[in-house]
């Protein structure tokens, strides 16, 4: 690993900083690029959204919501989600405290970095995602990943210490319980930090990917657009939520595997962007050890046959970062 600098990449807060041009190791290829089109086409139909409130109330409310639910899942794979119960101070801490790490100087980042002595890639910590291969195209963006949930498995060495909100007490109720396994699933937070680009018409933020986990909650910038889903072969950019608290609710892989309910997003700056944004990315996890399969109800042997094969989360969760390096989706190796 020593010997091969080419998977260390520089910060791309530094990048930006210092070049006027992106490196080549950034550039999409031609073929790939959207043009004119980066910030993905109109969306034919407002984002669903639900009130989770009127969902878990008694009345017939609660069966329109679902009606609604149902359809956004159907369609969609992804909704907003409103009246969600999280205080609106907590969000804005969050935001707050995610910029105020992000920019701070680098040598005091660097004490959180998820490369083991300089080297060794981990999952935890500030950074960039894994650097698989020397001709891997790379994301404009840098990251801090954090481990939430179990509470006693958290790595509290690659949690910012400053500033001191960052170390918030967050609650976890859980969620489609039956799918995370005997033990307690996990719960990790990304935070990702999109520096202004010279070229933002040539790189991507995130590349485009389904997430591994079973459900991500997405908190996004409310001033800047730049998520983009892709529906029936097209690209569409998601508009920012602006001043209604909500949370985008996004179906993962392996959900998918069990119902067959998601489908690839990209989260990127186009050419709209002159400053810099962020997200921060809530994911829901199985237990490791827990075996997803296809959801034996939802199945019929001549109308609805499995569409995917069992596999244990720990091993999807490996393939994943494979299939990622690749810009490929985890999901396709797993068909019958």
């Amino acid at each position: 690993m020593a010997d091969e600098p080419w998977r260390v990449p520089s910060t791309v807060q530094e990048l930006a900083a210092n070049v006027q041009e992106p490196p080549s190791r950034y550039l999409v290829p031609e073929q790939e690029r959207l043009s004119d089109h980066l910030a993905g086409a109109e969306m034919p139909e407002p984002v669903p959204t639900v009130d989770l409130r009127r969902l878990l109330a008694s009345d017939d409310g609660a069966g329109e919501e679902a009606a609604k639910l149902r359809s956004a899942l159907r369609s969609w794979g992804f909704f907003l989600v409103t009246d969600h119960g999280i205080e609106a101070s907590l969000m804005d801490a969050l935001i707050a405290a995610s910029r105020e790490f992000f920019h701070k100087p680098l040598e005091e980042k660097q004490a959180y970095s998820n490369l083991i002595e300089g080297k060794q890639w981990q999952l935890e910590g500030y950074r960039n995602d894994p650097v698989k291969t020397q001709d891997q195209i790379l994301d404009w963006s840098d990251r801090l990943h954090l481990r939430v949930e179990p509470e006693d498995e958290r790595n509290l060495d690659r949690w910012p210490g400053h500033p001191e909100s960052f170390r918030l007490e967050l609650d976890d109720d859980g969620c489609i319980l039956n799918q995370f396994g005997d033990k307690q699933g996990s719960t990790h937070a990304r935070f990702n930090y999109y520096p202004a680009c010279p070229r933002p018409d040539l790189v991507l933020g995130i590349r485009p990917h389904s997430d591994v986990c079973v459900l991500t909650l997405l908190l996004m910038d409310e001033h800047v657009a730049g998520l983009q889903v892709l529906r029936d072969g097209t690209w569409y950019g998601v508009p920012p939520v602006r001043g209604r608290r909500a949370l985008l609710v996004n179906v993962g892989v392996s959900l998918e595997d069990t119902s067959g309910l998601s489908g690839p997003h990209s989260d990127y700056p186009g050419p709209m962007i002159l400053g810099v944004t962020m997200s921060l990315a809530m994911f829901y996890s199985a237990d490791l050890e827990k075996e997803i399969e296809p959801i034996a109800e939802l199945l019929d042997e001549k109308q609805q046959p499995a569409r995917y094969r069992k596999i244990k989360f720990w091993d999807f969760v490996a393939t994943h970062y494979e299939y990622f390096s690749k810009r490929e989706r985890v999901i396709e190796s797993l068909k019958i």
